[in-house]
């Protein structure tokens, strides 16, 4: 009996994967080492992760050494009494809040201030030195390798001190936010506001506790206090250059000022006698009674002694009805306004409109005059 086989197709994805597949697995290491750590680092990692690592890597991390950093089992002598060392209680802290809501309830005052002995800042700084050493340390193990490109393993521990060293940089930086608080009232600016006073002295903290050397045996709080006057200091110089550049204070009276009303106010009087003028002189070629017209409607014959007819007063002057009167002044009102865009506000399309309704004009009163010869000559001839 014979047996019947079925021959399995393979797909062209199938085939693409065996190759891969062949081709990674004869590959050497010294040929694709580079690429496989990057590729490995990259798909471990997100992409927060990889912006974070490229940020960190790009540039040698700064720290404060310590003879304590090179012994052996450093992390756990450092680290052992970490956990000792009380939390701020940061929920007192609004300094640009005008009033506290009875939610939050509590004050400066009343909230439990952490205040720090010398021995617990020295705990806190020689972790936070630490964590920073391991990354210098991986640094310069990363850039001494042939791919200049940290492992899988690497990353993850460059991320994990990362992490541990801006925690604790926190940490030491809201313990000491009420030492900002006190300076900024105490020799709060008058011409500085009071929130950027605060907001220089929160940054000159944090540099404080980026360049504090805990070994020397001094109280953070005095390193702190001039950093933050020099910040102070600072932007009160910066402030005083603005002002010698610009003198003059901002005076809330000028943001009632009736500039742009009297502005515009002169340039409608201005309009108006240029009208006036346009019509007196009869710049826009108006007729004899599209002249009556405007002259009786807006009154400019009588000045300001009379009122403005109506459309129908006119209307029993001239002997048409307000209609009629109507179309009159919406045509002269035409010619004049293309009169006063070209010769007063400057408009080259008015311009150029008038100039081809006045050669319009000349050819029709040139026409007329011929046609008016021609009658004369007819009825001599006759």
């Amino acid at each position: 009996m014979r047996q019947s086989t079925t021959k399995r197709t393979i797909s062209p994805l199938d085939q693409v994967r065996r190759r891969t597949k062949a081709v990674v697995g004869a590959a050497t290491p010294e040929v694709t080492g580079s690429r496989t750590a990057r590729a490995a680092v990259k798909r471990r990692l997100s992409q927060e992760d990889e912006r974070l690592l490229a940020q960190i890597m790009s540039q040698e991390q700064d720290f404060i050494p310590s003879p304590v950093f090179e012994e052996e089992d450093a992390e756990a002598k450092i680290y052992v009494d970490y956990e000792k060392v009380p939390k701020p209680d940061t929920t007192w802290y609004h300094p640009v809040m005008d009033d506290l809501s009875a939610a939050r309830g509590r004050t400066v005052k009343s909230a439990q201030q952490v205040i720090l002995t010398g021995a617990q800042e020295r705990v806190l700084f020689h972790c936070f030195n630490y964590a920073r050493h391991c990354i210098w340390k991986i640094q310069q193990e990363v850039w001494a390798s042939e791919s200049k490109q940290p492992t899988p393993e690497q990353a993850d521990k460059v991320l994990h001190w990362f992490r541990k060293a801006d925690f604790i940089r926190e940490q030491i930086a809201e313990t000491n936010l009420a030492l900002v608080l006190a300076m900024a009232k105490r020799t709060r600016m008058s011409e500085v506001d009071f929130a950027d006073l605060v907001s220089e002295g929160n940054m000159a903290l944090l540099r404080a506790v980026d360049k504090f050397d805990a070994g020397r045996g001094y109280k953070f709080s005095t390193y702190a206090c001039r950093a933050i006057l020099k910040a102070f200091s600072r932007q009160g110089m910066k402030l005083s250059k603005y002002r010698q550049r610009f003198p003059t204070d901002f005076d809330p009276k000028l943001e009632r000022s009736n500039y742009l009303e009297i502005k515009r106010t002169s340039f409608e009087k201005d309009a108006a006698d240029e009208v006036r003028r346009i019509v007196t002189e009869n710049r826009a070629e108006l007729s004899d009674v599209e002249r009556t017209v405007i002259e009786h409607r807006f009154g400019l014959e009588a000045g300001e002694i009379e009122k403005p007819m109506t459309l129908e007063q006119v209307g029993q002057i001239i002997g048409v009805t307000k209609e009629r009167v109507r179309q009159i002044q919406n045509k002269a009102m035409e010619k004049i306004r293309l009169q006063l865009e070209a010769h007063f506000l400057g408009n080259k399309d008015a311009l150029a409109a008038v100039e081809a309704a006045l050669a319009e004009a000349e050819a029709q009163n040139a026409g007329n005059n011929a046609k008016s010869r021609e009658n004369l000559a007819a009825m001599a001839f006759n």
